[in-house]
């Protein structure tokens, strides 16, 4: 790096010898602070500037990131080092994109790219600017084959010039593109290759992390599971080396709630959630914050914390993320069906590219089957199975099985729907994903029940019951039929209810709150529980249950 030079101020060249030392160890908070007895009259040179912006912008001050790094492009363009000056414009674009700020963000790729006209046409500067471009074509305009070859040329150009994060950006672009074109398997094959890199310490850190949240988004958006939890893991291994960072800790946190909620540890997924909403304020990465809020609200929702839920998806919708399509499954839960139906239909209609239907389709059909729309059902459960075989992967193929095996259940074929069903239970079973696993066991205990095989049919709902009430997701256990015995043993059906919530763990507060009744009343209702059971404690009761087929 260059050393500064005004003068030689003592104060200056200690502070960017301190600034260095603590990035070469990934202290990043130590590296910032090291520049503050500059910050209002200091002038570091252009590298140091850099490395100042890079501090700022991984601890989330990305205001100081923006202006330390303009002052680095200043600097180099000063000394006349054009190609230096456009990478440093690069990641001026880079930040300012990241916060929404598109105008200026066009302001600064027209300056660089006049910058650029001297240097060669295959140059790493130019590169860049290409990038940018590509990313465009990709991410805003939606044309993934015209976007993603852009993005593999300068791949190409990169590994001629050993410009590594060139490389892992250019890579890490055209994979998504592929991916979202249909072509999975070369998509998934570049995104490793970036991943490579990244593993190895190659990339700078800004690149890295940004790397890692975009391999580990592009699993979630297709359903490729298995490689979003070995990502997410390294994801966090990279992020606990990074001290003092917080851009990419909040959507590292997100990553892993998306993990546990998967595995059925939801009330740690509560916890990286809620800890990830944190992480966003003021960072680098503060959009993201909607995609947290909205996976927040899905558990809730799930566990039947309805007013949780609405909170939630609320914040998430003041973020920009639009709270669908599971605000429509909460409206469902609370029957208010014309809604949910509006709401799915609206979204079906809006929703063109498949990338995007992946994520309603599922949701869409759930309701339809609800109201008995069953040829509306079909015809998306249909297209889901179409997109799964385009992008084949697990978790596609799976939930295209569930939904297919639910339409044909529902339309009284159940010899069908439990060869689909299965299916999609194997996979959920491959891949650890135990909610919906519970799910798909559930419809094959229906399927068995249909066929006359009561047996079989009791240990899956069994099987179901308890991995639902392990994962305390009351509504979902509630929606169960009884079990094989049927015997309340005294209960009232209002009893039975509150039996089956307090099951899942949930609080009398929790429990009124969900019935829409008083707490005093679920009080009694306990106290009647007791009473006729025999019981002593709410964990008696849930054994009693339990051991009785009550659940």
């Amino acid at each position: 790096m260059s050393m500064p030079s005004p003068g030689q101020d003592p104060v200056l060249v200690d502070a960017c010898r301190r600034a260095r030392e603590a990035a070469a160890v990934g202290d990043w908070e130590a590296a910032y602070r090291a520049f503050e007895p500059v910050a209002d009259g200091g002038a570091p040179g252009a590298d140091d500037l850099a490395l100042w912006s890079t501090a700022g912008y991984l601890l989330g001050r990305v205001d100081a990131a923006i202006d330390a790094m303009s002052k680095a492009h200043d600097a180099h363009a000063g000394n006349g080092n054009a190609a230096a000056a456009v990478r440093c414009g690069f990641w001026v674009v880079f930040m300012l994109l990241g916060r929404g700020q598109h105008a200026q963000a066009n302001g600064w790729l027209e300056r660089c790219g006049h910058e650029a006209e001297p240097l060669s046409f295959d140059s790493a500067a130019r590169g860049y600017l290409t990038l940018m471009k590509a990313h465009r074509m990709v991410a805003i305009d939606h044309r993934y084959d015209e976007g993603g070859a852009l993005a593999g040329q300068v791949a190409g150009l990169a590994r001629g010039g050993r410009d590594l994060d060139l490389l892992a950006l250019a890579l890490m672009i055209a994979g998504r593109a592929r991916i979202r074109a249909g072509a999975t398997h070369d998509g998934f094959a570049m995104l490793d290759e970036a991943m490579v890199g990244v593993l190895r310490d190659e990339a700078s850190p800004a690149v890295a992390g940004t790397v890692y949240c975009a391999v580990i988004e592009a699993c979630g958006e297709v359903g490729e599971l298995r490689r979003a939890i070995e990502w997410t893991q390294a994801l966090t291994t990279w992020c606990d080396r990074q001290r003092g960072m917080v851009t990419f800790t909040g959507r590292c946190r997100t990553h892993r709630a998306a993990v546990l909620m998967l595995q059925g540890d939801w009330d740690a997924a509560v916890a990286e959630a809620n800890s990830a909403c944190a992480s966003f304020a003021g960072a680098a990465d503060e959009s993201a914050v909607g995609e947290a809020l909205y996976l927040l609200a899905e558990l809730h929702r799930l566990a039947g914390r309805d007013a949780l839920a609405e909170q939630a998806y609320s914040q998430a919708s003041e973020w920009g993320r639009e709270p669908q399509p599971g605000l429509a499954l909460l409206r469902l839960a609370q029957r208010r069906t014309e809604t949910a139906v509006a709401t799915v239909n609206r979204l079906m209609e809006e929703k063109t590219l498949a990338i995007d239907r992946i994520r309603v389709l599922p949701a869409a059909i759930v309701v339809l089957l609800d109201v008995g729309d069953v040829s509306s059902a079909a015809a998306a459960a249909d297209e889901l199975a179409e997109i799964a075989h385009s992008f084949d992967t697990p978790g596609l193929r799976a939930w295209a099985a569930h939904a297919g095996g639910a339409v044909l259940l529902a339309r009284n074929h159940p010899a069908q729907a439990l060869a689909r069903l299965r299916e999609a239970a194997t996979t959920w079973r491959s891949v650890g994903a135990v909610f919906e696993l519970a799910r798909s066991r559930a419809l094959i205990a229906e399927a068995f029940r249909r066929l006359g095989d009561e047996e079989s049919a009791e240990l899956e709902l069994t099987a179901a019951r308890r991995i639902l009430a392990d994962l305390g997701v009351g509504p979902a256990v509630s929606a169960l039929p009884p079990g094989e015995e049927g015997n309340r043993y005294g209960l009232s059906e209002r009893e039975l209810e509150v039996l089956r919530l307090v099951a899942t763990g949930m609080t009398n507060r929790e429990v009124a709150d969900r019935l829409t009744i008083a707490v005093r009343t679920v009080d009694r209702h306990v106290a009647n529980i007791f009473t006729k059971l025999g019981v002593p404690s709410r964990t008696a009761a849930t054994r009693f249950a339990y051991e009785h087929g009550m659940i």
